[in-house]
């Protein structure tokens, strides 16, 4: 086994195709099929099974392809730790983030980074915490911002935040009137725009839902805040969001917040990074402009 199969191997999960990873290697099909006829001579047990026109990866061929994420990842780092050895931070630098995070973290976060470190080019890349996890672990990210609790043995958790959630609402509503926290049971019959299924966001309202033995009718589940608070300031429904998300809309009385009565609703915020036992410089150096940002960012009410 070398690190051409192993290359070979990935181009071939990755495009789900002995002819995709021939065009992306930029190699015959006939090349492809032969690196792999011999790992598969080598170990004994086929790699891919053929599932109509598509191909399916093997458990056999699934452990050799987390093993080429490994070793990729070690050589992407040591060549990196080679560059670093230099005063200057240079290459490049991908992150990950939600909806959220995007739209009022990484903008001060990436422009104060590009400040001290004009050598890094910064990539980002959005979407679901699921999808985001699978680039952190195939190490197409080297560092996502998320919603946490996170739990895999690949990875590295390290939480930056505790962040208040709040319930948002339209100038006009009833609720938007009170003076003091609302009691939870003013919210059975509310209709909600809320985050998607299946996010961490979204867990943490359904367990405030059901501890409070609440269940109000979900009108619309979206991973776009702007969509939920362009729908709140309609008239459509009520949501819990994050406080920075709508800090500027408060702050011109486009929408209006409430604190929900009994135990603080809160999520938890973390990076999120592959555990290989090195983090590298311009990773760490992002990790720490975080602390610098974050005290400028809009997490909780005055």
């Amino acid at each position: 086994m070398d690190l051409r199969q192993l290359e070979v191997l990935r181009a071939i999960a990755e495009s789900g195709s002995f002819t995709g990873a021939g065009r992306r290697l930029r190699v015959s099909q006939s090349a492809i099929s032969r690196q792999i006829q011999l790992l598969e001579e080598e170990f004994g047990e086929p790699l891919f099974v053929r599932s109509g026109r598509r191909i399916q990866i093997t458990p056999t061929g699934e452990s050799l392809l987390q093993l080429s994420h490994r070793v990729f990842a070690d050589i992407r780092e040591t060549s990196s730790a080679i560059v670093q050895r230099q005063d200057a931070l240079a290459g490049q630098l991908t992150l990950g983030g939600g909806m959220t995070v995007c739209m009022y973290v990484f903008p001060a976060l990436v422009s104060e980074y590009r400040c001290a470190h004009p050598g890094v080019e910064i990539k980002v890349v959005t979407g679901g915490t699921p999808r985001l996890l699978r680039k952190v672990r195939a190490a197409s990210i080297d560092l996502a911002l998320l919603t946490l609790p996170i739990a895999d043995r690949a990875l590295r958790v390290d939480p930056v935040w505790r962040e208040e959630m709040l319930l948002v609402l339209p100038p006009a509503h009833r609720l938007a009137r009170e003076p003091h926290p609302i009691d939870p049971a003013e919210l059975a019959q509310e209709p909600f725009i809320t985050f998607e299924s299946g996010s961490n966001t979204r867990r943490a309202i359904d367990e405030f839902f059901a501890r409070e033995r609440l269940q109000p009718p979900v009108v619309t589940e979206t991973g776009n805040v702007e969509i939920t608070k362009a729908m709140v300031a309609a008239g459509l429904g009520v949501s819990i969001v994050p406080y920075q998300s709508i800090a500027r809309e408060a702050a011109a009385g486009t929408l209006r917040y409430a604190r929900v009565a009994g135990p603080p609703l809160v999520r938890t915020t973390g990076w999120v990074y592959l555990d290989s036992g090195r983090v590298p410089r311009m990773v760490h150096a992002m990790m720490e402009m975080l602390k610098t940002v974050a005290p400028r960012l809009q997490l909780t009410p005055d």
